[in-house]
């Protein structure tokens, strides 16, 4: 019998745009002091899981996110802009505030002027996700360190959610993580393990419910 692969999707360290609450998009804002604490300390955690490869979004937050999990394996970093965030488009480098006041209809149907469709990134993610499984071999982790919108909407369309049901799926903390693993032994589809977890995910177990 073949062993599952798994995926662990996690989202990067705080920055100070996450502090305030800012949308940041494709603006390339580092970590901040806390953001580097909190991907040490997770980095300690996912490396105990022996991963087999690493691959990030080419983004600072996510790239440096990333870069403290290859010190505690040895494993190399390969960046994909493929696991970029969202686009903003016009709300970049705004608060949520400013943007419900500038764009309030806009913000009630999160439709982003100028921004990048949320369907375009969930199949650009979910496309570098699976690229980079192809390279990790039976019973292997990937750890993809990405962003909270560009995640959700990668592991959605893995799902194979509806557009109108992506919002089931909560948000992803700073430095959580998510993990998806195959519905069946066979490989034929996926199924989400463990969401916005920020312990070490559990061994996955047979149950009578593949």
């Amino acid at each position: 019998m073949t062993q599952p692969r798994r995926v662990v999707c996690w989202r990067h360290g705080q920055t100070d745009w996450n502090a305030e609450k800012r949308f940041q998009g494709h603006t390339d804002i580092p970590l901040n002091d806390t953001g580097r604490a909190q991907a040490e300390h997770a980095a300690r955690l996912l490396s105990a899981l022996r991963p087999d490869a690493i691959v990030a979004s080419d983004l600072r937050r996510a790239a440096d996110t990333a870069a403290a999990l290859s010190r505690r394996t040895g494993l190399p970093v390969e960046h994909d802009k493929g696991l970029r965030e969202r686009s903003g488009g016009l709300w970049e480098g705004l608060t949520g505030a400013e943007i419900r006041e500038r764009w309030p209809e806009e913000h009630a149907r999160w439709e982003i002027p100028e921004g990048e469709d949320l369907a375009a990134v969930a199949e650009r993610v979910a496309e570098a996700v699976l690229r980079h499984l192809a390279a990790v071999p039976e019973g292997g982790v990937l750890v993809v360190a990405s962003h909270g919108a560009a995640l959700r909407a990668g592991i959605a369309h893995l799902l194979g959610l509806p557009a109108e049901h992506r919002d089931a799926l909560g948000p992803l903390d700073n430095c959580a993580w998510s993990v998806l693993g195959p519905r069946r032994h066979d490989g034929d589809g996926w199924r989400l393990l463990e969401h916005n977890a920020g312990t070490l995910p559990a061994e996955p177990q047979l149950s009578d419910d593949r």
